[in-house]
């Protein structure tokens, strides 16, 4: 198949380029490297199917416009947003402009190629659902939206799909919005979407500064001899997923009849205490020490999914345990110092 990914050069982009060329399949890359690097992509470069990395804006209707002009696409895979809370407490209206209308730009880009193959009008005044739709016989592009498991708030554990929402930021309303956006176009035009939302994923490539994630921060200042700084109690817990896990899980989703119109969690089952994890993280006569929480009104203090419903629609469970996840991302790392 033919797939675009929105953020394929960013930690997760990656990891799902390279799952989709080990399957065979043509990918192109689409990063406006705020937060991917090119680094990331660099070792796909020559190898057959993959099409390149396309340096633009999602939210850019020229960009994506370039873009859908490479396809036809059988698979979107929307990755691209702003992802840090903190960014979208100081500022949010970069947060909004990528993640709210960043999706809404790709929605638009897939509903306008799915028309146009289909012989409908996309610039149509009226769609009538009824006589339109059985008319759409050709189902691509299917699209992937990428969610986040920051919607949700802390009451019963573990976390299911219709678990209520907390949008205790600008970047979970965000992503609260891109996701009903996204379901809309699947109830509106019978676009094949699926909405994701792996819990916290960690391991190779995922930045290891201010931007990373709390494993690969943890494990950078224990290669470098420094204390582990935990914000806060340490009391608030994560249900880690390991990087090659969500790739997996985000493959499988797009793959899937079943998956269409679906909002599908991924974690482990498993939640660890951040205080706990620095434990893990630490070795040596290295310290642990606590700091002031740079954004405690937006924590969410515990974080563990029920991840049947993938199980059960895609056949999909994780397979890295914690201590072994752990041992890989500490092994790259190690490797890998430019990635600091």
């Amino acid at each position: 198949m033919r797939c675009l990914i929105t953020g394929g050069a960013g930690f997760i982009g990656r990891w799902v380029v390279q799952r989709l060329l080990d399957d065979g399949h043509e990918v192109l890359a689409l990063d406006d490297l705020s937060n991917g690097r090119r680094e990331n992509l660099r070792e796909f470069e020559g190898r057959s199917g993959f099409a390149g990395l396309v340096h633009g804006d999602l939210a850019d209707p020229e960009t994506l416009a370039r873009v859908f002009q490479r396809g036809p696409w059988d698979l979107v895979l929307h990755l691209g947003a702003s992802i840090h809370v903190q960014k979208s407490i100081d500022d949010p209206y970069p947060t909004f402009r990528n993640d709210v209308e960043g999706t809404f730009r790709v929605l638009e880009a897939c509903r306008r190629e799915y028309f146009a193959r289909n012989g409908l009008d996309v610039d149509a005044r009226q769609f009538d659902f009824d006589r339109d739709v059985p008319r759409l016989r050709d189902r691509r592009p299917r699209v992937v939206v990428m969610s986040t498991c920051m919607v949700y708030a802390t009451s019963s554990m573990p976390i299911v799909e219709t678990h209520p929402f907390r949008p205790a930021s600008p970047y979970a309303a965000s992503k609260i919005a891109s996701d009903h956006l996204a379901l809309s176009y699947f109830h509106a035009y019978r676009l094949p979407v699926t909405v994701v939302r792996p819990f916290n994923t960690y391991g190779p490539f995922q930045k290891s500064n201010g931007e990373g994630g709390v494993v690969s921060i943890f494990l950078q200042r224990d290669l470098a001899g420094k204390p582990l700084l935990v914000k806060g109690t340490g009391e608030q817990t994560r249900d880690l997923l390991y990087v090659e896990d969500c790739a997996d899980f985000v493959v499988r989703a797009a793959t899937s009849d079943a998956a269409e119109g679906q909002v599908i969690n991924a974690g482990t089952g498993r939640d660890i205490a951040v205080r706990d994890l620095a434990e893990l993280c630490r070795t040596g006569s290295n310290v642990v020490e606590r700091v002031p929480h740079d954004h405690p009104q937006a924590e969410i203090m515990r974080l563990c999914t029920d991840a049947s419903k993938a199980k059960q629609l895609l056949g999909w469970e994780p397979t890295t345990s914690l201590e072994e996840g752990l041992r890989r991302t500490r092994a790259w790392l190690d490797s890998n110092r430019w990635a600091w």
